[in-house]
């Protein structure tokens, strides 16, 4: 099989050539033989233009034509940018000059935001609307052979949120995307073919990374018409397709759960979440809603959706002595990928032990694109360091902890927020929490609790007693601050930065102690 990520599509389309391969909503748009077609054409017409290696964006949101340019880009040799649709017009010109894209794939409602970008001067010489009449030129000549590929070829350049500064481009590898893929099968979920999965979270990220087991085993790719998460819509996909599957934040999982209870899921076959912390309690009470259907990942950008996993069988083995902290877990290391918890001298520690979660396997990424410091510092010694904190137990499951940075050390002790969290979660008026550091002059840091409520906020005297009846006394928050809703990216992670920017004007729920 060739090194090459369009393989897939070929080679499904050969032994699966009436199958659907992609659906808008309920409408199914092209068969598995009609879309490497498309692909193979469209790739032609890339080809003709460009040279091998060269960098083509993908500022889209979900729709249709993300598949297709996607695998065009891989057929005709060519390194795919999917970029966030979301982001500001400031955050899109950095990331299309640094990765130096030559063309760039677009929507319609995010054209006129890069079109400024090209010109004489710039590396970017066309931005093609993906409805527009030349992007169905672009395809309408002759199909052209799948390009040559090493497996150490750049296939996907991912750029990072840039929480801690400019965004660096993730450069993954035809090796590091296909062992991405592949660790699907062995660790997640099987597919065969005929069945779905609904891309209702941004394919530029995760979503996306699942179009590629789908399509290795000739699955249907449906993008919804809304191009994102509805709850209602995503209900009516579930009757009108078999066998559905979806990679969803937790949010989303937990605004699926709160839809009336008569919506039929009898077609849903798993629910892959990720991306964010899933409390116990939400992950019982998705369980008791859909059964035993929820698969989980960990992962990260520079090993894509593939660092931890734990199966739909894991989630529904009961029994299971260790079976509460197995739900509160990542799971354990994917099949080939090493994970190890380490100390500041990066020796490993054993099992209980908190330390930074490092890495290594076929999936972590080559390096990050044109940041030679920034690569050998994150893969020093053959390890991917992840900047997470976490522990592992005797069994080889990862608990998190938080990010590195996220850690509150408050009077010399280390608190971890999500531990905090899932105890203030008990409370059966908090619908949502997240836990930040506060500066304090007295302990360095202030555990400060963000709540959002069912109904009236709970009492500060409530929330404190369920804190002592669970954990030590100097991790109980400080301060609650009532919130409507938490803020959250575009990929549903709760958004830190956001909430200690809130601290200083923040009312509390009771006086702070």
């Amino acid at each position: 099989m060739s090194a090459n990520l369009a393989s897939l599509l070929v080679r499904s389309a050969h032994a699966w050539p009436a199958r659907p391969a992609l659906a808008r909503g309920e409408r199914t748009l092209h068969s598995y033989a009609q879309l490497a077609a498309r692909v193979s054409k469209l790739a032609a017409g890339l080809a003709r233009r460009l040279a091998p290696d060269d960098r083509v964006a993908l500022v889209m949101k979900n729709c249709p034509q993300y598949v297709e340019a996607l695998f065009a880009c891989w057929h005709a040799g060519l390194c795919a940018v999917p970029v966030n649709a979301k982001l500001h017009t400031k955050e899109l010109e950095y990331i299309l000059a640094h990765s130096g894209a030559r063309l760039a794939f677009a929507t319609a409602d995010l054209v006129d935001a890069i079109a400024p970008l090209q010109g004489p001067a710039a590396r970017l010489t066309e931005v093609v609307d993906v409805e527009s009449a030349r992007y169905g030129e672009l395809g309408a000549g002759a199909p052209m052979p799948m390009a040559a590929r090493r497996a150490d070829d750049p296939a996907w350049l991912f750029y990072t949120s840039g929480t801690t500064g400019r965004p660096k481009g993730v450069t993954l590898t035809h090796r590091n995307v296909m062992a991405a893929t592949l660790a699907y099968f062995s660790d997640v979920d099987a597919i065969a073919p005929g069945d779905a999965i609904i891309h209702a979270a941004p394919m530029s990220h995760g979503s996306g990374f699942y179009i590629l087991p789908h399509i290795a085993h000739a699955g249907l790719n449906v993008v919804p018409e809304s191009g994102g998460f509805d709850a209602a819509e995503i209900y009516a996909l579930l009757r009108a397709h078999r066998g559905v599957s979806m990679f969803a934040a937790p949010t989303m999982v937990k605004r699926l759960v709160d839809f009336p209870r008569d919506a039929d899921s009898s077609n849903l076959k798993t629910i892959v979440y990720g991306g964010g912390p899933m409390y116990v309690a939400d992950c019982k009470a998705a369980m008791a809603r859909f059964g035993y259907k929820l698969a989980q990942i960990y992962g990260q950008g520079e090993s894509p959706m593939t660092i931890t996993a734990m199966s739909k069988a894991i989630h529904a083995d009961i029994g299971n002595p260790r079976y509460e902290q197995r739900l509160a877990s990542v799971g354990q290391g994917f099949t080939g990928v090493e994970v190890i918890v380490a100390d500041s001298s990066d020796r490993p520690l054993p099992a209980g032990e908190t330390g930074e979660i490092l890495v290594r396997g076929d999936p972590v990424m080559r390096g990050y694109w044109e940041n030679a410091e920034a690569s050998a510092e994150t893969l020093r010694g053959g390890w991917l360091h992840t900047g997470d904190v976490g522990c592992l137990d005797e069994d080889g499951f990862l608990s998190l902890k938080d990010r590195s940075k996220g850690v509150i050390i408050s009077g010399g002790s280390n608190i971890y927020p999500r531990e905090v969290e899932e105890v203030l979660l008990r409370h059966p008026r908090v619908s949502e929490v997240s836990v930040v550091g506060q500066s304090d002059p007295q302990w360095d840091e202030a555990v400060v609790a963000f709540i959002v409520a069912r109904g009236e906020p709970p009492a500060a005297e409530e929330l404190d007693a369920l804190c002592l009846e669970n954990i030590a006394r100097f991790k109980r928050p400080k301060r609650y601050v009532p919130l409507d809703s938490l803020p959250k990216n575009s990929t549903g992670k709760v958004l830190k930065t956001e909430l200690r920017k809130l601290l200083a004007g923040a009312d509390s729920i009771g006086a702070e102690r």
